[in-house]
């Protein structure tokens, strides 16, 4: 049983804290690398959190990144695969467990928590940001969930998000890794307001004084029309097919460039990454809460972290940056159900205590 960890909220240079009026305002600060999160950042962001909870003071929380690139670019990876190749993959699992653990604190805060979605929001951002009561899109937003693109599935929570998406989308978002703009994640639900970039500081003072509802309905801003609503056709048909290598199948006969690029897509990932990830997300659809798909999540993790492909899929993409990974097995048709549900099992450190 992989049992929670205890940490003291403070304040750190990769993590701002601050209270103004009735908002407690957390920051991710790390810019540089798009404030992609440590693990002593989820640490703190759940002390603070735990501390916030019992303060009549803080009214509210407001999530928000450093920087003009994004809220958040994902977890520290990089760390992860060094973990992983040198033998110590507790240290890689225990990241994880902390970071699920704050994302189902997020999603069971008694408070409101206002996410500000701008800019760049993908994995671990998704998984800061998708539970929160209030979750604030822009025109900046480019939001996704590519691990599949390093040779691992969709986590964080992510495979509860997509699984109730309307039509295939989800499929289609967590087998490719796609991005979609602000527009798109207002018409799928995975916002629940909109506000012009250019906004945010007013709304963010706004909070101070007043209750996220009242302050988001007067910087309420119209998204426009949603691009990935328009392929809702193609990919209903597609993504409705049994395995992988069906949906590729179907992908090839569209003529809409776009599921030919879809298609070109899966056939270059991890054939365990996307086999895997279309198993959990039709699990996760049967799933009654969040909790229950976050400890999925956690025994897919710990599996791909002391497989091959997750290790390879970083070396390739963020390490050596050859961008050219050697996936074991190679092809969809050496990956078989029985691999597919050994992914889903116990991992031999227990299963995840929210």
């Amino acid at each position: 049983m992989t049992e929670p960890s205890t940490h003291d909220a403070t304040g750190t240079d990769e993590l701002r804290v601050e209270t103004r009026g009735r908002l407690g305002v957390i920051t991710l600060n790390r810019p540089k690398a798009i404030n992609a999160l440590t693990h002593a950042m989820v640490r703190d962001v759940a002390a603070q959190l735990r501390c916030w909870r019992d303060d009549d003071a803080v009214q509210a929380v407001l999530i928000r990144g450093a920087g003009e690139r994004g809220l958040c670019a994902g977890g520290d990876i990089v760390s992860v695969h060094d973990a992983a190749k040198a033998g110590r993959f507790e240290e890689s699992e225990a990241f994880f467990a902390d970071e699920y653990r704050m994302n189902h604190m997020i999603s069971q805060f008694p408070k409101p928590i206002v996410a500000l979605q701008d800019g760049i929001v993908l994995g671990g951002g998704v998984g800061i940001s998708g539970h929160a009561s209030h979750r604030v899109s822009t025109e900046r937003t480019r939001w996704g969930m590519p691990e599949t693109g390093i040779g691992f599935v969709p986590d964080v929570g992510g495979t509860w998000l997509i699984s109730r998406l309307p039509s295939q989308f989800g499929l289609h978002l967590g087998m490719t890794g796609s991005h979609i703009t602000g527009a798109d994640v207002m018409a799928l639900g995975l916002s629940t307001h909109h506000v012009a970039s250019s906004d945010l500081d007013a709304l963010t003072e706004a909070l101070e004084t007043e209750e996220p509802d009242a302050a988001l309905a007067r910087f309420a801003a119209e998204p426009g029309e949603s691009p990935l609503w328009a392929q809702r056709p193609w990919v209903d048909h597609c993504y409705a097919a049994d395995t992988p290598a069906a949906i590729i199948a179907r992908l090839r006969e569209r003529e809409e460039p776009e599921a030919q690029k879809a298609a070109d897509r899966l056939e270059s990932l991890s054939p365990t990454a996307i086999s895997v990830t279309l198993a959990a997300v039709r699990r996760a659809r049967q799933a009654r809460s969040l909790g229950t798909v976050l400890k999925t999540e956690y025994r897919t993790t710990c599996a791909h972290v002391r497989g091959h492909d997750f290790p390879e899929g970083i070396r390739a993409l963020l390490v050596d940056k050859d961008k050219s990974p050697h996936w074991r097995p190679a092809t969809l048709d050496e990956v078989t159900a029985d691999d597919v549900d050994a992914y889903f099992l116990e991992p031999a450190s227990g299963d995840l205590e929210l």
